[in-house]
């Protein structure tokens, strides 16, 4: 008879060298991560393995990436550089890695891979290569890293659009202030693929051939998406994609900016120096000339971070390797467990722009009646060994609007004034590595604390809420 093992510790190898495991089983498992197993004490006494429910802000690295980042760094030598064999080696890795990624994320022939420090870098970048004038349109919606680096030229016309409450509605959106632009000249739509505070998926696809039917280009920021479903720039029909290592489990510092080459080689270098330049002499009157690459290396100057590379094209192979038809379906019965355990308690509302039925990924937020968010946080810490985050989530404005409250100082730790007020949120966040015990974990948590209240005194420290020492309720 075939059984499921725990494999909540096990790697890849060891499960399936398992006697009589159901391949069903195997399938479901959690991928192997860093910090499966660390034990952290609780202030009521003990210690519990700690329960990482962080995802959306950094996932932990997975265990393949880590392998194969150690067994690499024996080896690691400059990028482009050297002619002996560990630059050699580096270089050819870097490359390789490039290569990796362009198939992760299915770039067309024509597209370039950029490497940068993460996402926000990345759409920096981007925003530094579009042609003057250009017409940005962005939803109110974003994380900070696709809502704000548009401000940054005086030569760009930003539009920020309201908050949709349909993903119909927000293709309706889009396509009227298209349609109404003045004059006609180079667009730009920046998107999210997967809410950093909802979870909630948008309409990509959709977007983009509303935006290509007005003459504009499309970006999508997929920083909450790629570490979930499958990004396809081709079958999506978007210009660029941007995500980051640190949420793809490869938390060594890198980024990407992938899609079309023409703006980016038509700009200036993002950073003027080594590795960007093709040539550099002197003027006649005394000046330099330079020639840029017309490669993704215009834009990579400096030493490349081919650690951080990588690992995320390690990361990409591994996540594509273990299915993803098998880890979306695992984590929908993961946030199905979460929804239908947060139901159970009216205390507690989580924050929506599309309703209930929309698809998501595992990121979650909510408020509980009668809690301030930073305390509720700290006390899923101290007594349950559980890490959410609570705040406004770099997403200021789309918070506020799903809370219909306006920035307030976030006091000391407790119940805010007045009873059913909040003054940010709580998330939940989990993907590929968290086992279904560290939910369980956190909906059983969650309802003790509701209905027994916190256990400790909590006092308000640098503007966070912290256990008391020896301060038991």
């Amino acid at each position: 008879m075939s059984v499921c093992p725990d494999t909540t510790l096990a790697t890849a190898a060891d499960t399936a060298a398992t006697a009589d495991v159901d391949p069903a089983c195997t399938a479901a498992a959690p991928l192997p991560v860093l910090g499966r197993d660390v034990r952290v004490p609780l202030v009521t006494g003990g210690e519990v393995t700690y329960a990482a429910l962080d995802y959306a802000a950094s996932a932990p690295a997975l265990q393949r990436v880590w392998d194969d980042v150690a067994a690499y760094a024996p080896y690691y030598g400059s990028v482009h550089r050297g002619a002996g064999y560990l630059s050699q080696l580096s270089t050819d890795l870097f490359e390789n890695s490039r290569k990796t990624v362009a198939e992760f994320l299915g770039c067309r022939e024509a597209d370039q891979v950029v490497f940068t420090r993460s996402t926000t870098d990345s759409l920096n970048l981007l925003a530094g290569v579009l042609p003057a004038d250009t017409r940005v349109f962005v939803f109110e919606t974003e994380h900070h890293a696709s809502l704000l680096p548009w401000e940054q030229r005086s030569d760009l016309t930003v539009t920020y659009l309201d908050a949709p409450g349909t993903p119909q509605q927000a293709v309706d959106t889009l396509e009227k202030a298209l349609a109404t632009r003045e004059p006609y000249g180079p667009a730009l739509v920046c998107v999210t693929g997967a809410s950093n505070v909802t979870g909630e998926l948008w309409p990509v696809r959709e977007l983009a051939a509303a935006a290509h039917a007005h003459g504009a280009r499309i970006v999508l920021d997929a920083a909450q998406l790629a570490p979930h479903h499958p990004v396809d720039i081709a079958d999506l029909d978007v210009d660029w994609v941007a995500f980051s290592g640190h949420k793809l489990y490869a938390p060594f510092g890198a980024g990407v900016l992938a899609g079309r080459a023409d703006w980016l080689q038509a700009a200036e270098p993002y950073l003027a120096g080594g590795g960007a330049s093709r040539t550099v002499a002197r003027r006649e009157d005394g000046g330099v000339a330079v020639e840029w690459h017309t490669t993704a290396a215009r834009h990579e100057a400096g030493s490349p971070n081919v650690i951080g590379v990588y690992a995320i094209a390690s990361a990409c192979k591994a996540l594509t390797e273990a299915g993803f038809d098998t880890l979306v379906a695992r984590e929908r019965e993961l946030i199905a467990k979460v929804r239908a355990g947060l139901a159970e308690v009216p205390e507690v509302k989580v924050l929506s722009l599309f309703g209930d039925d929309a698809d998501r990924v595992g990121v979650l937020s909510f408020v509980v009646e009668g809690w301030n968010s930073s305390h509720f946080a700290a006390a899923l810490s101290a007594e349950y060994g559980i890490g959410v985050r609570d705040g406004l989530f770099c997403a200021h404005p789309l918070v506020r609007t799903l809370l219909g409250s306006d920035p307030q100082d976030p006091g000391a730790c407790g119940a805010p004034e007045g009873r059913g007020t909040s003054l940010n949120a709580i998330r939940v966040s989990f993907g590929a590595g968290t086992p279904d015990e560290h939910v369980e974990r956190f909906v059983r948590a969650v309802g003790e604390l509701v209905t027994d209240g916190a256990r400790w005194s909590y006092r308000t420290e640098e503007g966070r809420c912290v256990p008391d020492r020896g301060a038991a309720v």
